[in-house]
């Protein structure tokens, strides 16, 4: 990978990157901030953050979790969560069914909820276009696994 980003930089006329420039974890960084204001801008006109899309995408999966497992699987604390689950609601993106006295609330994602998630798929979608349009289809899918891999690899 890197003797191919090396004759990339050659084949643009540019030196190859040293030092922290051709630091992979450096280059993430800076292109996953550059995604996601990209994709944050767009969320935005509809008053959305990609943390209300996560929580949006893991209630449309499981509507039993609780806002802990919630929490958790976007690395907030429980009060955060409650917050973007309030938000959700007032924008009624998620409609709370209350169950029996003991048990739960259960959070269920709305019509609007599942029109909101479909949006964010198109967003990233077009922007997935735009960012690999110079890539080949075999280049494409090379990258996507390489990156499934490297998120597995980083996992706590």
């Amino acid at each position: 990978m890197r003797q191919e980003a090396s004759s990339a930089a050659q084949d643009s006329g540019r030196p190859a990157p040293r030092g922290l420039a051709a630091s992979t974890a450096l280059l993430f960084i800076a292109a996953g901030r550059t995604v996601q204001r990209r994709i944050e801008r767009d969320l935005a006109a509809h008053k959305l953050t990609l943390r209300h899309i996560g929580a949006l995408g893991h209630l449309a999966a499981n509507p039993d979790l609780s806002y802990s497992d919630l929490a958790r699987r976007a690395g907030v604390t429980a009060q955060s969560m409650h917050a973007t689950v309030n938000r959700l609601e007032e924008l009624g993106a998620v409609q709370r069914q209350l169950a029996g006295h003991g048990h739960p609330a259960r959070l269920e994602v709305t019509d609007l909820g599942h029109r909101l998630l479909a949006h964010a798929a198109d967003t990233a979608a077009a922007l997935d276009q735009e960012l690999l349009a110079g890539l080949t289809d075999q280049k494409r899918d090379d990258l996507a696994r390489l990156l499934h891999t490297i998120a597995a690899s980083a996992r706590p």
